[in-house]
């Protein structure tokens, strides 16, 4: 049974941002699917209830392809949240989208295996459109308040998530630049595709660490390490807590972009 709720507001945090909110209460929670990656810390920012999970546990110590990413979504719904940010570190494909960028990213492509990515297990068996994954309204709020903050961004990409925990090879990273993708992280599946399920709207910000494998032509340009994504990251935490905050506070009461629709599993 959900609880009264207790947050309205989700933000998942990444690579390299493990804590987000002061004077908070932790919370330990259960769900039918095991435990969440740590405690979820809630607390009132921008006039409204906020609850921040990082990903890979606040000492980094789960790798993406072992992320529950259903208990952690679930956790989230069962506090009574219903719009969901997920800001990523991310590596880009192509050249106009540079270390240091954000991308609010509106598709993407999911190369992972094995993962747990639904809640439908049978036998109720449902289907959920996922043609726009990325909930438009977040999104314009999020265009609108990096545009304010003066932070270079694109307003639209798509994300290809790879397994992990390694990076791409060289020949990887061509083809997924061949096709035009602009993002690459190895988190976004099935985050996003679990908050569709549940009817949550979820908005992802991709701040740009690094050029993959390198850039094509530019020979100058190195390989990701896990050191430089973390160096990146650590630079721009101020802008992204600064955009959070933001974005947090413009969010308006009720929804008018037809995720909640969506719901096909109980919280």
């Amino acid at each position: 049974m959900r609880v009264k709720p207790q947050a309205e507001i989700g933000v998942f945090g990444g690579s390299g941002f493990y804590k987000f909110l002061s004077d908070v209460e932790e919370r330990a929670i259960d769900t039918p699917f095991g435990p969440p990656s740590d405690r979820v810390s809630i607390a009132t920012l921008g006039g409204k209830r906020v609850a921040f999970l990082p990903r890979h546990g606040v000492h980094h110590s789960i790798p993406p392809h072992r992320i529950n990413y259903r208990a952690n979504v679930w956790a989230m719904r069962k506090l009574g949240v219903t719009r969901v940010i997920g800001p990523c570190a991310a590596g880009s494909l192509q050249a106009h989208v540079k270390p240091s960028h954000f991308v609010v990213c509106d598709q993407f492509v999911d190369r992972t295996t094995g993962r747990a990515d639904t809640f439908c297990e049978g036998p109720n068996v449902y289907h959920v459109s996922l043609a726009e994954p990325y909930c438009p309204e977040l999104r314009q709020i999020a265009i609108r308040e990096t545009r304010a903050l003066g932070i270079t961004t694109h307003e639209r990409g798509t994300v290809v998530v790879i397994q992990g925990p390694r990076f791409s090879t060289r020949a990887e990273s061509r083809w997924f630049a061949d096709q035009g993708w602009e993002v690459i992280n190895m988190t976004q599946f099935p985050e996003v595709a679990l908050a569709r399920e549940l009817g949550m709207c979820y908005l992802n910000i991709s701040l740009i660490t690094d050029f993959d494998a390198g850039l094509e032509g530019h020979p100058d340009v190195k390989p990701v390490t896990h050191d430089e994504v973390l160096r990146v990251f650590s630079e721009n935490n101020d802008k992204l807590r600064g955009l959070l905050e933001r974005i947090i506070a413009a969010i308006p009461a009720e929804r008018r972009c037809g995720c909640a629709g969506t719901a096909q599993a109980g919280g």
